[in-house]
């Protein structure tokens, strides 16, 4: 089950896809660079949630 830095992360990259999109067909060059921004954040959000998945402890079944 994926964890809420994971969910973020997603969110986070899915927003900065629709700005990339809508500030290059807009030509509008300060929204697509925020839009940029975002999909990175987004990329390092996820990458904490692998980190947090990947150090917390296994649990036996």
């Amino acid at each position: 089950m994926p964890n809420t830095d994971h969910v973020k992360g997603e969110a986070k990259k899915m927003e900065g896809r629709v700005k990339d999109a809508v500030g290059g067909a807009t030509d509008n060059p300060k929204l697509q660079a925020k839009g940029k921004k975002d999909k990175l954040e987004g990329e390092a959000r996820k990458a904490k949630g692998d980190l947090k998945d990947a150090t917390k402890p296994k649990k036996k079944h």
